[in-house]
């Protein structure tokens, strides 16, 4: 629901105000708490939104009151020609964050385009510095494209430049300790995310970020198909092609539930996490 003209706020009296948008479904790794080691490949029910569909949404989003949007996937820079979308999604005016996250492997060679395309910053995934550990975790990565990545942005000129990094408890553990390590001497700020599960409901708040503070969400996450989600951990959807890009979004603030609790219809790959 509306309170007042150009902002939205929920039930809760929350300020919907941050568009999480998924434009692919794909990934050219395949981490061990995301996606299985063989197949798993998502079948489409219908074509992934053109990007002509995604700047009508971005455009009608942020004349109802988003202001900060994040390009997510599946990994969004293996989407064709992303360069070009982040242009199209730069020039919309009321923006005033605009962010990506990527696994860091092919950002080496789009850093500087994507800088000078009207992108703000970057997260990168790096769940290890370890060249083998690292191999183990996301099955066929290479942690040095990564680290290029990461300085391709920060000489680009994209701030700040975050680093995800998954945990299976806590930042204790020797991989995150080292990554914490990494991230001191270079400068850079690192969010901890616990591994979570959609089906179960299993979800924290990220140690040196805002997610998963649900008294606080913000939020609303487009998928690539076209699936407006109010909240990551609940089934509620609405379909932007069938009712209209605002018509969706009004719903889906006015259905933003209190808190996450399960969902079995969607998964990180899809939405963006």
């Amino acid at each position: 629901m509306s309170r007042e003209a150009g902002c939205l706020y929920d039930g809760y009296s929350r300020r919907i105000h941050y568009l999480r948008l998924s434009v692919i479904d794909r990934c050219n790794l395949r981490c061990r708490y995301c996606r299985p080691e063989e197949g798993g490949e998502l079948c489409r029910a219908r074509p992934v939104l053109t990007f002509e569909e995604i700047l009508e949404f971005v455009e009608v989003a942020v004349g109802l009151g988003i202001d900060k949007v994040r390009v997510t996937g599946g990994e969004p820079l293996f989407r064709r020609d992303i360069v070009k979308l982040v242009a199209m999604i730069a020039q919309v005016a009321g923006i005033r964050d605009l962010a990506l996250t990527t696994n860091g492997s092919l950002l080496a060679e789009h850093a500087r385009p994507l800088k000078e395309a009207g992108l703000h910053r970057v997260n990168v995934s790096l769940d290890s510095v370890d060249p083998a550990r690292y191999r183990e975790i996301t099955r066929v990565g290479r942690v040095e494209d990564v680290l290029a990545g990461i300085a391709a942005a920060r000489e680009a000129g994209l701030s700040p430049v975050k680093i995800n990094c998954v945990v299976r408890e806590s930042p204790d553990e020797p991989d995150a300790m080292r990554v914490a390590a990494f991230a001191r001497r270079e400068g850079l700020e690192v969010r901890f995310i616990r591994e979570m599960d959609l089906a179960t409901g299993r979800f924290w708040q990220v140690i040196g970020g805002d997610g998963g503070r649900c008294s606080q969400c913000s939020r609303l996450r487009l998928t690539c198909q076209g699936e407006l989600f109010p909240c990551l951990f609940s089934d509620l959807k609405f379909d932007i092609r069938e009712l209209g890009s605002e018509e969706a979004i009004r719903r889906a603030v006015a259905a933003k539930p209190e808190s996450g609790r399960t969902s079995r219809n969607h998964s990180f790959d899809s939405v963006g996490g």
